[in-house]
């Protein structure tokens, strides 16, 4: 980004003409700092491929990677709803305490149909202080007869 647009968009925040939150990932200034976040992570357990849309099952990874080079946080629940919104099922029993650049995995089994392809993860984390906020995203990824497909699907926060 060129300085002039820097330099508009630091006198348009200053003004008060610009939410942070209404910015384009590139164009915020810094990293984003919280004590805890629930955060939505979509889960796609199956897409559809071909004519007739025949269901392509994936495994998904969930990915919990705690960004701050000094501090720990606390993973306090992360629940599997399956597409009508219903519980599956909560990964923990307990929360975790995930160091500083630790990374935490779930993992939702290709022939685990309980999903569907809108599923998704409530994740909830908290800290002591406020810290880099954790990079949470899904890897879905299926083969079948000599065909492959992997995507990611961000998280987003629903809640601080």
């Amino acid at each position: 980004m060129n300085i002039a647009v820097r330099s508009l968009l630091v006198l348009a925040l200053l003004t008060g003409m610009i939410l942070n939150a209404a910015l384009p990932a590139w164009a915020q200034l810094g990293p984003i700092l919280s004590r805890g976040q629930t955060l939505y992570v979509p889960a796609y357990s199956h897409t559809y491929q071909g004519p007739r849309s025949r269901p392509y099952q994936l495994t998904v990874m969930l990915s919990i990677r705690n960004t701050d080079l000094r501090r720990a946080l606390t993973i306090t629940s992360v629940e599997y709803f399956n597409s009508e919104g219903k519980l599956v099922r909560s990964q923990i029993k307990e929360p975790i305490r995930l160091p500083a650049m630790g990374t935490k995995e779930f993992l939702v089994e290709q022939n685990d149909l309980t999903g569907g392809s809108g599923a998704n993860f409530i994740v909830r984390w908290r800290a002591s202080e406020p810290i880099n906020a954790p990079i949470v995203e899904t890897v879905m990824v299926g083969s079948s007869a000599g065909q492959g497909i992997s995507f990611t699907g961000p998280a987003r926060e629903i809640a601080e």
